[in-house]
């Protein structure tokens, strides 16, 4: 048997009451598979320039690039702004990427929950992550789609789930995001 997947958790909110860090610490909780979760903060990252990123690039983006080389396997939570993902996200798929050809996302399988208030749970923001997972190599999970919208009414005073079908469709999703990753992890 396989040792178990890390998987790190990105959330593309960084705001301290994110509907998003919600959802993701609701599927670390529902997960009974042997997956690790850990999360890559990214806020603090310096925004890409190439002019940085000789032979001294920001220790910030060192540190990032390890933290993501070091995992099996990649989490998006996700919001939507302007019809795409906010800009610290992507932000951190371009500074892991980097240098051209040395890129730490390289063969990570990955999946995507984008996460609204509104009614199409960020359908927008899971589409244009797709196509930077092409680019980078990295084999998307195609099903369950995850879009949770009307994520404000999901979660009580607490920030704990309290919506079964949201509950049952996240323990499903980690589930089969398990079999995803081991199918396609790099060994």
């Amino acid at each position: 048997m396989a040792s178990a997947a890390t998987v790190v958790v990105l959330v593309g909110s960084l705001r301290k009451d994110s509907l998003n860090r919600k959802v993701a610490n609701a599927v670390i909780a529902l997960n009974t598979t042997p997956l690790k979760f850990e999360f890559a903060e990214f806020g603090h990252l310096p925004l890409y320039n190439q002019d940085l990123d000789g032979d001294n690039p920001p220790s910030a983006w060192v540190t990032f690039r390890q933290q993501i080389r070091s995992v099996d396997a990649a989490l998006f939570v996700t919001p939507e702004y302007n019809r795409s993902v906010p800009g610290a996200l992507k932000n951190a798929l371009d500074v892991a990427s980097r240098p051209y050809g040395k890129s730490s996302w390289d063969g990570k399988p990955v999946a995507v929950i984008s996460v609204s208030p509104g009614a199409i749970g960020a359908f927008g923001a899971n589409h244009h992550l797709r196509q930077s997972f092409v680019f980078l190599n990295m084999p998307a999970m195609q099903q369950p789609e995850a879009y949770i919208g009307g994520a404000a009414d999901l979660f009580d005073a607490d920030g704990k789930l309290k919506n079964e079908t949201t509950r049952d469709f996240l323990s499903k999703f980690v589930q089969s995001f398990a079999t995803w990753i081991e199918a396609n992890r790099k060994r």
